[in-house]
């Protein structure tokens, strides 16, 4: 391992010699027509040296020098060639057929070479694929050598010089292969696999004895055609009605998925290694149950909670589970980080297999079921704050609801008085307060972080459904009329993008300062290899700076990686917010605000390769170009196909806020083609001032009147409706 080349006779040790510029040993190979020993080197080159230069450079046979000086002992060499192929060599092989020039032939990490013996390249092969082994053997063809090359892919290459003559699929992933002659059957392909199996096999396939027979031509009847084609288009579109082969009675009999979050705290907190900075943080427990009607196979639990919660258990398996059978596992809930999540819901998905006579070991299906976990597992009685930075107010279209009634579990003992006031205190350390209006049919939520303001305005509206349902009041409503909160919605993404800016130009100080903790090292290494070493000249410092830079730089990533995430959590729950107040705003169905959903909220993770603002971008520039298009010009404008961090974030905020004054003019979130059409239908409510952007149509309509100029008194002016912007609403 310390690049020295070793020599023996027979079991005489004959000589040693350290070979320059060698960190790790590469393959070697002799050739007996130059006398001389190739090999390929750390720095990526193909060397050759000479017998007679390894034998004669060396005055290691000295007798006053001990035998352990001799193993150690050697000098410099003079290499005979080199030549450069910039990449690492897996093997070596020495080929000579027909009394031909011999050839060196070498197999790179991505392409194999063929040399002459002086080192000149005769003929070089990019591969496809990653290799693993290879053998060169004679040809038919005369001055051709042909090439067997296995890869990774589990497959067996056959080159003929540079040209692919013949691909043939292995069981295994061969590491060396051979050609030899077995019981007379000649050309047999001996292969061995990691594992170490050897498999035995030769080119070709067994020869087809069946011939199809040859088609009649007849006459084509093209009314039975149609006829035909429209029974055929009959079943295709009955097929589809029933959404699937399987009936939906018969799939949902298979197993039922149920979930129960107790109504109570653990006696016993399971809470461990929290990040809250209060004394106790509670836990609750979940219950899935699991009922099967037939038998079932591999099935699999996977139970997911938004971070920072976490749970005790998320993974569970049962290998085999009987007809008519049932199942529970519990688990507990807690919250680990000092944030607030961005949503209440878990997630339990079942993943099973269910045999059936043609497939044995199972058809794999998937079934979930969503819980919602109570809000006081992050949320605890506050007292109220009168003044807050970030407001908002939701109208209802019935009297308003006392909120003790609605939040039973956050009462405030102290003030019994004030039935229309109540505070919220995240575990995090945020507050969060609720008013109700005395005389108007208005709920106020105000808070100083923006984001927190999403989970109690979410639960409002939710537990006000849940209450007039009770009263069997099914018109209630609610709307939002104030103006919409984008300049903080903005601050927060800005945040996120600097942090993402930070995290790239973290990652790249620490692999500059990598590069050179490295290249110190070897520097080092090699003056400590050499057997007059140089002195170190302050390396040995430079290194432990380096080391220390380095240390610091990752632990600056993992912190910055901490915030990222963080803010991603935040931006999530603020986006969860304006999604909601557009809706409300613009009274959509739930089938728009998924769409919305799908464009703002596309991922679960946030990297440096894939990031929010480039993703939702081009989903709402997308959406911008088709159902909320203004014209055939929009339509026609080519989207990037790429996704890469952004400059900055002005396009994706002009595009939001286009987006939202598409909304209020009219606009309509529809996934279907024919739903691009332009709208005319202007809509009470406004945005605040819409920047120009780059989606928008830059030419000037041309006036109607210029279509009717000699036929004037077909013109009639209509006055157009005053659209007035959307004011704050205040108690």
């Amino acid at each position: 391992m310390d690049g020295m080349l070793m020599v023996f006779e027979q079991e005489s040790y004959a000589f040693g010699r350290f070979l320059p510029g060698s960190l790790l040993p590469g393959p070697l190979a002799y050739s007996s027509r130059t006398d001389s020993f190739i090999t390929v080197s750390s720095c990526r080159q193909v060397e050759s040296y000479k017998y007679q230069v390894l034998a004669f450079a060396t005055d290691a046979d000295k007798r006053q020098e001990t035998e352990q000086q001799k193993l150690g002992s050697g000098k410099r060499l003079v290499v005979d060639w080199t030549l450069n192929i910039g990449e690492q060599a897996l093997d070596i092989c020495i080929v000579s057929f027909n009394q031909s020039a011999s050839s060196v032939f070498v197999l790179g990490e991505r392409n194999f070479f063929c040399l002459k013996d002086n080192g000149q390249i005769r003929f070089m092969k990019k591969l496809d694929c990653s290799p693993s082994c290879f053998l060169p053997y004679c040809s038919v063809s005369e001055g051709t050598t042909n090439t067997l090359i296995g890869n990774h892919n589990n497959m067996l290459h056959i080159y003929q010089d540079v040209t692919l003559k013949w691909a043939t699929q292995l069981p295994h992933i061969p590491v060396a292969v051979r050609v030899g002659c077995l019981h007379d059957l000649k050309g047999v392909i001996v292969t061995l696999s990691d594992d170490g199996h050897l498999q035995c096999s030769y080119l070709g396939t067994d020869p087809s004895l069946f011939q199809a027979p040859k088609v009649e031509s007849r006459e084509l009847h093209y009314d039975e055609l149609d006829i035909e084609l429209k029974e055929l288009q009959k079943i295709i579109k009955d097929v589809n009605k029933s959404q699937g082969v399987w009936p939906m009675t018969e799939r949902e009999d298979d197993l039922k998925v149920s979930a129960m979050v107790s109504p109570n705290f653990d006696s016993v907190s399971q809470a461990t290694d929290v990040e809250v900075g209060t004394d106790l943080v509670p836990s609750v427990t979940v219950k899935v149950t699991l009922q099967n009607r037939l038998a079932l196979q591999k099935a699999k639990l996977s139970v997911y909670v938004q971070p920072p919660l976490v749970l005790t258990c998320d993974q569970f398996t049962f290998e085999f589970m009987a007809p008519e059978m049932s199942r529970t596992v519990s688990f507990s809930v807690y919250l680990k980080g000092s944030y607030t999540p961005p949503q209440l819901e878990g997630n339990a998905v079942v993943s099973y297999s269910r045999p059936s006579d043609r497939n044995p070991d199972g058809i794999p299906r998937v079934i979930q079921c969503k819980f919602r976990l109570p809000l006081k597992l992050i949320c605890l009685p506050g007292q109220p704050s009168k003044t807050a930075s970030h407001k908002l107010t939701i109208d209802t279209n019935k009297s308003p609801v006392s909120l003790l009634s609605l939040f039973p579990g956050f009462a405030n003992l102290s003030e019994d008085d004030q039935v229309n006031v109540m505070g919220f205190h995240f575990l995090g350390g945020s507050r969060v307060t609720l008013l109700a209006s005395k005389t108007s049919q208005r709920y106020r939520i105000q808070s100083e972080q923006f984001e927190d303001l999403w989970l109690i305005t979410n639960e409002l509206i939710i537990r006000l459904q849940e209450y007039f349902e009770k009263q069997g009041i099914k018109d209630f409503a609610c709307s939002f009329s104030g103006s919409m909160p984008l300049q903080e919605y903005f601050e927060l993404i800005d945040h996120h993008f600097e942090l993402r800016i930070n995290g790239e130009k973290l990652e790249e100080l620490l692999s500059e300062r990598a590069i050179q903790f490295r290249a110190i090292q070897r520097r080092l290494l090699t003056r400590f290899k050499d057997k007059t070493p140089a002195p170190l000249q302050h390396l040995d410092t430079l290194l432990d700076g380096t080391y220390k830079q380095v240390i610091a730089l990752a632990d600056a990533v993992e912190e910055n990686q901490d915030n990222l995430f963080q803010s991603f959590t935040k931006l999530r729950s603020a986006t969860h917010l304006v999604i909601l107040l557009i809706g409300l705003w613009q009274k959509l169905s739930p089938d728009q605000v998924a769409i919305l959903e799908a464009a703002f909220l596309p991922l679960q993770q946030d990297t440096q390769e894939l990031g929010w603002e480039e993703t939702v971008d081009a989903a709402i520039s997308h959406l911008l170009k088709t159902c909320l298009s203004k014209s055939s010009k929009e339509q026609a404008l080519n989207l990037s196909s790429q996704l890469n961090i952004p400059k900055d974030t002005s396009r994706l905020k002009k595009h939001i806020t286009l987006l939202c004054d598409r909304l209020a003019k009219g606009g309509r979130l529809c996934l279907s083609t024919d739903a691009a059409a332009p709208q005319t239908i202007v809509m009470p409510g406004g945005c605040t001032a819409i920047p120009e952007s780059d989606l928008e149509e830059r030419s000037i309509e041309q006036d109607s009147t210029e279509l009717f100029t000699n036929h004037k008194h077909l013109i009639v002016e209509t006055p157009m409706p005053e659209v007035s912007p959307l004011q704050g609403v205040s108690e």
